[in-house]
């Protein structure tokens, strides 16, 4: 590897980001799609690059983005408005992972010709939406508050629920057996104690932010407290992405908290300084960058049924969409361009990729069709997803809207 090469390859990188990302906002073609495709030509178009040259930095750093994204989220979202979203996110969180599971457990049995488990565990995989291509996308989209919470909190449970009920079942096909039960409770308590969690660590930060604020250049001590938050509570055996979001919205929120008893003055409870919030929202863009084009590296679409079967199952889950957002979002507060906002927010990513090459791992049958199959979902959903926030953006869609969406109004109602 050429490492001056490399180094004038990353600058002109973050040049081309931020000129991507100043396109997206004039024209409303959105980065993650450019981003995307330059990480195709660089890896398995052109083959100058492989996630392998990256060694162990790769995994790693893809894990980094995650945690760092589900964070600066967390920390943007208002409590009263999460309040006012979480029912709708749960609802899309379930009924969009169980109407994956009803649709694409049938057609990877019978026509990738996958078991019933391995087609379950292919439905499991691509159950969720993804937090990194969904959380940067809508800060950017004319969407109100409660729905940019819906779609983010949707994305970091959604990556809980694929990746406990993914492995669950995946242990359930090395084992022969499924524990329905068992399963159940240990979705239950990545949840639960890993928010509980998250929210403890808020705390604990904002009294100790004051000490920290007094130190010259502690400006990264909050994303290291972060890091090791989200390791212990991996180390636990519990969803240490939803701990980083429980911390994120706890320490964005500290001054709307029930927490009396640990006022002894007004600044013993500390949030985040301003400047401390802006580098977070650069660490972030500069993450979300390499992170797409690391995933276009990845991608391998080694069989072209395959491929083609990615794309026909990214049609069913984009159609699936539909019903299940209006199932999920009350007209009275949500209008129809948020509606089909929801309907097109389907892209899959991290959770996904990682848990695509599990099975293969693991010595499953059927493990390199589920790898290839998500690998070309990735790929397509991201591609749709980025398309239709282009056409619904400019405006090309709206005649399709008032017969899809017509039950939602066109502008939000006042009052």
């Amino acid at each position: 590897m050429n490492i001056p090469a490399v180094v004038v390859l990353i600058g002109l990188l973050i040049f081309l980001a931020h000129a991507l990302d100043d396109l997206f906002a004039r024209t409303k073609i959105p980065d993650v799609l450019l981003l995307l495709g330059l990480g195709l030509l660089l890896g398995p178009v052109s083959k100058l690059m492989t996630p392998s040259d990256l060694g162990a930095v790769g995994p790693i750093f893809s894990t980094l983005t995650l945690i760092i994204i589900l964070f600066e989220g967390g920390l943007g979202l208002d409590l009263r408005v999460l309040a006012r979203s979480v029912r709708g996110a749960t609802g899309l969180t379930i009924w969009s992972f169980l109407g994956t599971m009803l649709v694409v457990t049938p057609v990877g049995h019978i026509l990738l010709g996958l078991s019933w488990l391995g087609a379950s565990t292919l439905g499991a995989i691509l159950g969720g939406t993804s937090s990194a291509v969904v959380i940067p996308m809508v800060k950017r989209l004319a969407v109100s508050p409660e729905i940019r919470a819906v779609l983010s909190i949707e994305s970091a449970l959604s990556d809980v629920l694929v990746i406990v009920v993914a492995l669950g079942l995946m242990g359930a096909q090395a084992m022969g057996s499924l524990k329905v039960g068992h399963l159940m409770g240990g979705m239950l308590a990545s949840f639960l104690l890993a928010g509980i969690l998250g929210a403890a660590g808020g705390v604990l930060w904002s009294l100790a932010l004051n000490r920290m604020h007094s130190l010259q250049r502690s400006i990264f001590t909050t994303p290291a407290f972060v890091l090791v938050m989200y390791g212990l509570v991996e180390l636990l055996g519990y969803s240490g992405a939803i701990a980083s979001l429980s911390l994120g919205i706890v320490l964005g929120n500290i001054d709307l908290m029930p927490l009396g008893i640990l006022r002894r003055s007004p600044e013993t409870l500390a949030s985040l300084s301003t400047t401390e919030k802006e580098v977070f929202a650069e660490v972030v863009f500069l993450l979300k960058t390499f992170f797409f084009i690391y995933i276009g590296l990845s991608l391998r679409l080694t069989s072209l049924n395959l491929a083609l079967g990615g794309l026909g199952i990214t049609a069913l889950l984009f159609a699936l969409r539909i019903p299940v957002v209006h199932g999920s979002l009350s007209t009275a507060s949500t209008t129809r361009f948020e509606a089909a906002t929801a309907a097109a927010m389907t892209p899959k990513g991290l959770a996904a990729a990682v848990l695509a090459s599990v099975p293969t791992q693991m010595g499953l049958p059927g493990g390199s069709v589920i790898q290839t199959t998500v690998y070309a979902l990735i790929l397509f959903s991201i591609l749709a997803t980025s398309l239709l926030v282009f056409l619904l953006e400019r405006g090309w869609l709206d005649p399709c809207l008032r017969r899809i969406f017509r039950r939602y109004a066109e502008h939000p109602e006042v009052g």
